[in-house]
């Protein structure tokens, strides 16, 4: 597809027809699925994160959810840098859990890679899993979400992004990088 085309289901850069709230019910009744009584969820900062602390509340976990920052092993941070991400938080031992990772938009699978190698950081859990609100195709690893909510195509010159209101309500931007 070429970038002077408009995806399927995108209006113009900036929204998504996508119902992200739709799609967070999927995710919900997925990570349902997958869950077992022993499973910890941890979501990826930012968008990740936001959908493991919703799911954490809604599914009526104890605790926090975790929170994982790619930013320490990602293969771009001499060009990226430290961001203003937040940090990893595990509010849970690692060594020998199941751990359910959650994203926003699974793309080239770069970030999961450097999420792998943060989390191994704290210990070795005894299974990991992903599920993601959308997969985009386009991966550069041999990655695979176990469980996605939808999965869009994109041209390589969009970004696809979570974003959340006041209110906490979910809603996608697509942005021309």
């Amino acid at each position: 597809m070429s970038s002077a085309t408009t995806p399927p289901g995108a209006t113009r850069p900036g929204h998504l027809t996508l119902d992200a709230e739709a799609l967070y019910a999927e995710l919900l009744r997925g990570v349902r699925m997958l869950r077992e009584s022993d499973t910890y969820l941890a979501g990826i900062a930012s968008g990740g994160a936001w959908l493991a602390e919703r799911l954490q509340k809604d599914l009526g976990l104890p605790g926090q959810a975790g929170v994982l920052s790619s930013v320490m092993h990602r293969d771009d941070f001499s060009q990226r840098g430290l961001a203003s991400s937040a940090q990893t938080t595990l509010p849970f031992d690692v060594n020998g859990a199941d751990i359910l990772v959650l994203d926003d938009v699974l793309y080239t699978g770069r970030t999961i890679r450097a999420v792998l190698n943060e989390l191994f950081d704290y210990g070795r859990p005894s299974r990991v899993r992903l599920a993601v609100l959308v997969d985009r195709g386009g991966r550069e690893l041999p990655v695979a979400a176990e469980f996605a909510a939808a999965r869009v195509a994109l041209p390589p010159t969009q970004s696809l992004a979570l974003a959340r209101n006041e209110a906490g309500a979910f809603h996608f931007d697509v942005k021309e990088v």
